[in-house]
């Protein structure tokens, strides 16, 4: 056992290549092929521990699983079982996470499980409680996941920050989001976030992200750490860091800021991938750099031409989608995209249509209302889709009626040009202090009638912890604002919440808000 254990300790240090070599050196070796045959022969008289770690060495080695040597040592760990001690129980589960399920492995992961169901509360090693979750993994059965939850939430008070790390990536591995385990290494994370690594926090960012879990301090935490240290990281890990913020819909706008200023300097950086990446970051996040805007742009749109020979319609429609949802139109890009060729290819994608036909269309919507040339027009011709309201908003059309006085006072459900849909619109008089009622000869001309447009929105159309509108949103709000729509983004959560006073309050303030904007002033940024 000795001996195993020390070649896989060597072994376990090398690099690849030098791990195939020394691997075949090892296997043809006979003093390797006498030292497999005495530990068959020896494998039911082994001490426990002993028996563990050989198999775990073999393993680990590249032996195959099919040889009787791992055969045998997988059904006499069987046999031994109830003999195990915490730590041998441990090493067994890492070991049998790693073999591919036949009858003999199925049946001693099995038995394993029902030991460590009893043996939990006997088990106070973190280390160890935090191996069997990731061992244990994603196909435990959900009383077991709960007691091992139970076991760990015991043992938080001693967490150290490597070993809050590797449980937050256990609870991946089980796919499994205790939140209360979550916050308690969300703190842990934050104290000690100037010891992590790169590599620690792109675990972290992406483990939150896969187990759907949303702390903004721990992201804030992450962001300020790196802000502080840009000077040391290169242009390489800082775009992960961005790209592992926008899966998770958080705006590092300093960040974003720092990197947008490297892109300018060293344009290089930006292979076709990278340049794609960048585009969807900064769009969905709708960050665009203040005091280096058209810089910016002018940069990305001659990298994106550089690549135009290159790319595939779908890279293509991608990266012009990206930069109309900023409000920037490629022309060259977007007369490429629009060939009828290119156009056809995309749309007989039968599996991504209705996404591309969506993209499609949203880059025609800013072709137009993004142009310099166009105008706002003198009225804008609405439609109510459906009296019906959902049950989401049954709770504002109630609050506008006892507001207004009678439902006549506005429309709701209104459906406008380019498929944009309000929840709904209130026209008022040029000082914005008196509410006009709702008829059809409304659709006339009138400078002087303001129209104020609604919408309640879910929280996941904001970057994470703030009211700062993602691209979508912000496209959709920029393009309202162009057709003369005062827009009005109420967060429909918080909304619910409140009592029906407070409601109609609320809603009063927005309505005869005196510090409204004028059209011209809303950037498309929307500014924090």
């Amino acid at each position: 056992t000795n001996c195993l254990t020390t070649i896989w300790k060597l072994y376990k240090n090398l690099s690849e290549d030098q791990q195939r070599y020394e691997k075949q050196l090892i296997f043809e070796h006979p003093a390797f092929v006498k030292l497999c045959q005495q530990l068959l022969r020896d494998s039911r008289r082994m001490m426990r521990g002993d028996l563990v770690f050989s198999l775990h060495a073999v393993v680990n080695l590249g032996v195959p699983q099919n040889t009787l040597l791992v055969q045998t040592l997988v059904r006499v760990c069987q046999e031994k079982l109830n003999q195990l001690d915490n730590r041998c129980i441990s090493v067994l589960a890492t070991t049998l996470a790693g073999l591919d399920k036949d009858k003999n492995v199925s049946a001693l992961q099995a038995g394993l499980q029902l030991l460590v169901e009893q043996r939990i509360p006997s088990i106070r090693d973190i280390f160890i409680l935090q191996n069997l979750m990731k061992c244990m993994g994603k196909d435990a059965p959900v009383f077991l996941k709960k007691k091992l939850e139970m076991a760990v939430l015991k043992e938080i008070d001693h967490l150290t920050f490597p070993n809050a790390l590797r449980v937050v990536l256990a609870l991946v591995a089980m796919n499994y989001c205790s939140i209360p385990i979550l916050n308690a290494c969300s703190k842990k994370i934050q104290e000690s976030v100037h010891d992590a690594s790169f590599r620690q926090l792109i675990l972290i960012l992406e483990a939150c992200h896969n187990l759907q879990y949303r702390n903004v301090k721990l992201f804030s935490a992450v962001e300020d750490y790196v802000n502080s240290t840009a000077c040391l990281w290169d242009k390489r890990q800082i775009f992960l860091f961005l790209s592992a913020f926008e899966t998770l819909g958080f705006q590092p706008s300093e960040l974003m800021g720092i990197f947008a200023e490297k892109v300018t300097e060293d344009p290089e950086f930006l292979n076709l991938k990278n340049l794609l990446t960048v585009l969807r970051v900064y769009s969905r996040l709708n960050y665009i750099p203040r005091g280096q805007k058209h810089l910016f742009f002018e940069t990305l749109h001659n990298c994106l031409n550089k690549y135009l020979p290159q790319m595939s319609n779908t890279e293509l429609l991608k990266a012009v989608y990206s930069l109309c949802v900023l409000g920037y139109l490629p022309h060259r890009a977007l007369d490429q995209l629009l060939q009828k060729d290119s156009r056809n290819e995309l749309l007989s994608d039968d599996l991504y249509q209705e996404q591309t036909e969506m993209m499609l269309r949203c880059v025609r919507t800013c072709m137009e209302l993004d142009s310099p040339s166009f105008k706002k027009p003198a009225f804008v011709l609405t439609e109510n889709s459906s009296s019906l309201v959902s049950l989401n908003l049954r709770k504002a059309r109630e609050a506008l009626i006892e507001l207004l006085g009678d439902e006549n006072m506005f429309q709701q459900n209104v459906q406008l040009p380019y498929k944009y849909h309000i929840d709904f619109e209130i026209r008022m008089d040029s000082e914005r202090k008196k509410v006009l009622p709702i008829s059809a000869r409304d659709d006339h001309a009138d400078s002087s009638v303001q129209r104020l447009a609604f919408l309640f929105v879910p929280l996941s159309a904001f970057c994470m912890g703030t009211t700062h509108p993602q691209g979508k949103l912000a496209m959709k709000k920029r393009h309202l604002n162009k057709l003369g729509y005062h827009v009005i983004l109420v967060l429909n959560k918080k909304f619910q919440e409140m009592t029906n006073e407070d409601a109609i309050e609320f809603l009063k303030g927005k309505i005869y808000s005196e510090n409204a904007l004028p059209f011209s002033e809303v950037t498309v940024q929307d500014n924090n």
